[in-house]
Formats: C-alpha cells, structure tokens, sequence
C-alpha cells in the first residue's frame, strides 16, 4: 500500500484532475490519497477573510468566483450520478463559510480561531470532490484523525494520537483508495479547528504514511523531482535521480521547496521511500529519496538557498571557548522557541555566529544578551551584534568532507566574483558547506558555486 500526496498544483485545474485521476486509477492496489486545496485557493481564503475583517463588501464578489471555480469542476469531471451530492456538500460548505465571512464583517476583526477555520475549507471541498472524481475511492475527513497540541504557542502534531486514529481510521488492507485533505486538524484538547502549516499536506501524508507503515509515500507535484539548484536562477540545473533522507532534509531546510521539510522525518524513521513526481509529466522518473546513500554519485546533490536570513554574533574572549558559548547559544534559543538555520565562523576568531530568520532575529540578540549578561558585564563577551539582509548557500551531500577542500575552493570562487562572504559553516556538518552572503548576492553566488561544483 502507498501514500501519494498531490499539491495545489496537482488538483488546481480541470487539465491537472485529468492527470491525478489517470495516476490514481491506474494503481494496481487501493492507496491513500491526501490533496491540498485548490491551486491558490489558500491565499484567497485568507485574502477575503482580510477584506471581509476590514467591513470590505468586495468577500461577496470573491465568494462568488471560488464558489465557481469549485462549481464548473464538479460539473466538468464528477460524473453524473454523484454530481448532485457533491455540490449539495460543497454548497453546505460553502454557505457556511460565507456566514464566517459576513460575521467578520460585522465584528470587523479576525480572529486566529476564525482564520484557521476558514482556511480549512479549501482542503474540506477539494478532497470531497477528488473523491467523487476518481472511479473507485472513498472519503474521509482528516479533522477526525489529524489532531494537534500547543507547543510554544504554534500547533503541532499530537503524534501519539494521531499515529492511533489514524490506524483506527484506515483499516488495512484498504478495499477502497481513500482520500482526504492535508493541511488541516482539530486541537486535541479543545476539539478546535487547526492547520499544520503551510506545506502541511505533505506532513499530513507523511504521518499517514508512518502511521499505516506504507510501502511508499509518493509527492505529486509541478516539478520532475529534486533538481540540482532552482531551475529559475540557473536554467541547466538538472534532475537528481536518487538521493538520501539526510540529503533531502538539508536541502529542503536550506531553501528547496520541493518538500515541507517536517514530512522527511516520521518516514524516515520507518524508512519509507519517498518520490518526488510531476503530475503534469506523469512518465519522468521522478527522484527516489531513501536510507541509504550507497551507490550514489560522488558530485554533491544540490545547491539551495535562504534568503531574509540575518545573523547574530557574539564577540569577545569567551567565543573561544566554542563548545560552551554553543550550548548555551543553542539552548537559549530552544527555550524560547527560535530555530537556528546554522552557526557560522565569521572572518573574525573571537567571535560566533548563529544564523537565523530575519523575523526572529532582534528577539534572538535580546535573549543572548540576557543570556551572556554576566559576560558583557565582565568583558569577556563585548558586543551581541545583528546584521540583516543575508543569504545562506548550502551545498549539500552526504560525506560532504570527502570532496577535500571544496569549502575553500567555493569560498575562493565567490571572492574572485567580488562577492564576500561573510561566514562559513564547514565543518560541524558532514552533509553541507553553507556560506553567509548578502542578498543581493544570492543568485550569482548560487550560479558560481552550481557551475563550480556541476562544471557548467
């Protein structure tokens, strides 16, 4: 049994539900099915919802083109014995979420609560009607397993509950391919509607897949699988036809959109292959994502990149002493809920750099300071300072110190461009180099290093 995931792009068009109900129907067993909301519907929902809190009139006119848009596909591809059903569903849906909006409009306020269960119905309408569209599937709805919890105010998997629900919900083997929406739960405590976050239809597949320990958790989307550097900044980049989780999860925290980067872990630790697959070009092999990565090239597998990157660094005698200005740095932020993208060697030896969100970063100064206050007071820590607007560059591959001074090979090409690099992380990585940048210098720096590393 396997799990296939298909984005918004896969299910946003009359041309693109062709395809995924080709690619269902032609499976050789049943299989879960999990779909996102219709391509760009997400941002509408909440675009409207903006409006409507704001006493903007204008939510009807655009109530009335997504109602549409949802409409003419039920009429177009729901075949004719089911196609009443489905709209009465949609309808329901629909009407319920336009009360949302007019009561928004009333209150002229938005709520989190309201925000989250508007954006719940694009998954609500769109697996509903995907169901309806394929030959032989079923339906059920993720709010009644996907649950979640509070945890430093975010909503996170409840994965204990959910990885139990979800075995009651789908009782192996399946007779039917079943489908449901991604993206989208309840909070396991107060029974409110939740969402796992952008990219969390991919996480909600994944867990599924954990979950039911499926052959395979298969990603459908608009690309022909990891690709070797955005194919919009360097038009050469080429497919990577095979890569390992470790590789993949880099990638992907490191800028990669081509997976929501939590999905790659509740797989991996059941060792689930992941594929990444173009709906729209159904026959490209796609890449394999697995355990292991025996028997791979030796070139690295990708560059990638985030940008609204800033950098905090501590200066003074104290940053010597690198294992405990790193723990401290490390669990100050854990405390408070910041992630790290990397910690970083800046030109300077007496200092240490972390490298973080650029919206986290002023909040991350302030907790180091508070942390390393006895330090600044005595002098051996004399400045906590912020710089803004970088870039990170990861090259990424497994056993990335084999390719014996590639970070300083890479740092001497981006200086020989006029590009200064700001600092380095190579070493406490064995899966990626990342260099600190402007960003004004990201594009140029991901061409200099893809062509230095891929020879183009």
């Amino acid at each position: 049994m396997k799990v296939l995931k298909f984005g918004g792009t896969s299910v946003g068009t009359v041309a693109s539900l062709i395809n995924v109900k080709n690619i269902v129907d032609s499976l050789e067993e049943p299989a879960v099915v999990v779909v996102s909301a219709l391509g760009g519907l997400t941002d509408r929902l909440i675009a409207t919802a903006k409006a409507a809190s704001q006493g903007d009139m204008s939510f009807r006119t655009s109530m009335l083109e997504m109602s549409r848009r949802h409409y003419d596909i039920i009429d177009e591809l729901v075949p004719a014995d089911r196609r009443e059903a489905v709209t009465e569903t949609v309808s329901a849906l629909l009407s319920q979420l336009e009360d949302i909006y007019t009561g928004l409009a009333l209150i002229k306020d938005l709520p989190e609560k309201a925000l989250n269960q508007i954006v719940s119905f694009g998954e609500r309408m769109s697996s509903v009607i995907v169901a309806n569209i394929l030959e032989n599937a079923e339906h059920k709805d993720s709010l009644e397993f996907m649950k979640t919890e509070k945890w430093f105010n975010r909503d996170i998997a409840a994965r204990q509950l959910t990885d139990s629900l979800i075995k009651e919900s789908f009782a192996l083997p399946l007779s039917r391919t079943v489908v449901t929406g991604g993206f989208i739960s309840r909070d396991k405590d107060s029974g409110e509607i939740t969402n796992l976050g952008r990219g969390g239809s991919d996480y909600t597949a994944a867990l599924i897949a954990a979950a039911l320990d499926a052959g395979s958790l298969e990603i459908w989307t608009d690309v022909d699988g990891f690709m070797t550097a955005d194919p919009r900044i360097i038009p050469d980049a080429i497919v990577t036809d095979r890569m390992s989780f470790i590789e993949s999860m880099e990638l992907c925290t490191f800028g990669a959109k081509v997976i929501y980067p939590p999905t790659i872990y509740p797989v991996f630790h059941k060792n689930i292959p992941i594929k990444i697959l173009n709906t729209h070009n159904p026959s490209a092999p796609g890449t394999l994502i697995t355990d292991s990565s025996a028997g791979l090239s030796e070139n690295v597998r990708g560059v990638s990149s985030v940008k609204n990157t800033a950098m905090v660094s501590v200066t003074g005698s104290l940053a010597a002493n690198v294992a405990e200005i790193n723990s401290r740095s490390f669990n100050a932020m854990a405390r408070n809920g910041i992630s790290i993208f990397l910690v970083a060697q800046p030109k300077n030896d007496v200092a240490f750099s972390i490298a973080l969100a650029q919206s986290d970063v002023e909040r991350a100064a302030d907790i180091l300071r508070e942390e390393f206050a006895p330090e600044l007071q005595s002098g051996s820590v004399v400045d906590v300072a912020v710089e803004n607007n970088l870039s990170i560059i990861a090259v990424v591959r497994e056993s990335i110190k084999e390719i014996k001074g590639l970070g300083a090979r890479l740092v001497n090409t981006l200086q020989r461009d006029g590009i200064t690099v700001k600092a380095i992380s190579d070493g406490a990585s064995e899966t990626t180099i990342a260099f600190v940048t402007a960003v004004e210098d990201t594009d140029n720096s991901l061409r200099l290093i893809h062509a230095a590393c891929y020879g183009s």
